[in-house]
């Protein structure tokens, strides 16, 4: 639980963020799960615990394997739900279309989300990498090319109590975990408008990335590519995808104009 969750109004309802703790505990490393370990992921007590995983069961959102529970596709109707919602594939989606066809590397479109990015789009290619994104994908922030740009542009003092405070995972031996280093990247970041990363969150991948601005000139999103350190170097990168992500971006930001609810929604998220 976050600080800024210490203080909560009478509305609030620890029924329903107990409940959301159990959904987000399933991941990759974790597809099921006993009761014990449910317990233990979210810092629940097993009582309670069972009482949410039986809820979510009823609900059809969890399965019971023996004793092991698992998530059911039935969660993707939220995804569904905020996609269809919010237009996001069509004011975004053809634009990373057209950098995917025109580089060959893999695009996406992602937001913040403390202490990751969050991956809403991505246009993946038929290139096989180990570290596969789609939507909901969420990857460490300071190691990544579009988490990067997006703490670069956010208030100073978010992005120094960032650095300050957030624990950086080493991923290689490439992953900058100096934080006096890491300051200085973003700040260059910030001065030059892009990021760009390579073998840092796995080896064999490099990827650079520009910001997306809503209509007042604030950032509140990031676009990237991202291909194998094989078929292009990081200068390469930077020189041949810069000017491709950088029109991309412009007609995002011209296309978000048609959906201010979206452009609302993602700064509530960036914000939050």
């Amino acid at each position: 639980m976050t600080a800024k969750s210490s203080v909560r109004n009478s509305e609030y309802l620890s029924t329903l963020e107990r409940g959301l703790s159990v959904l987000r505990a399933f991941s990759r490393e974790r597809p099921e799960m006993s009761l014990s370990e449910v317990a233990v992921v979210t810092e629940l007590s097993p009582a309670v615990a069972r009482r949410c995983l039986h809820t979510l069961v009823e609900l059809g959102y969890v399965a019971k394997r023996d004793k092991r529970f698992l998530l059911t596709a039935e969660v993707m109707s939220f995804a569904s739900a905020y996609l269809e919602s919010m237009n996001l594939e069509q004011a975004v989606r053809p634009h990373l279309q057209d950098v995917r066809d025109e580089t060959g590397d893999s695009s996406s479109l992602a937001v913040f989300s403390d202490p990751d990015v969050l991956y809403l789009i991505h246009v993946s290619t038929n290139r096989m990498v180990r570290l596969a994104a789609g939507v909901g994908t969420r990857f460490p922030a300071h190691a990544t090319s579009l988490g990067r740009i997006l703490l670069a542009h956010m208030p100073k003092e978010r992005t120094r109590d960032y650095v300050a405070n957030t624990p950086l995972t080493r991923f290689t031996d490439r992953t900058i975990v100096d934080r006096k280093r890491l300051a200085q990247i973003l700040k260059q970041a910030a001065q030059n408008d892009y990021a760009s990363v390579k073998d840092e969150l796995d080896y064999g991948i490099v990827s650079v990335a520009v910001p997306v601005r809503a209509g007042n000139g604030d950032v509140i999103a990031a676009i990237n590519c991202s291909t194998a350190t094989s078929r292009v170097e990081s200068d390469e990168m930077r020189d041949t995808r810069l000017p491709v992500l950088r029109r991309a971006a412009r007609a995002i930001e011209i296309e978000l104009q048609r959906y201010p609810v979206l452009v609302n929604s993602i700064t509530a998220a960036a914000l939050s």
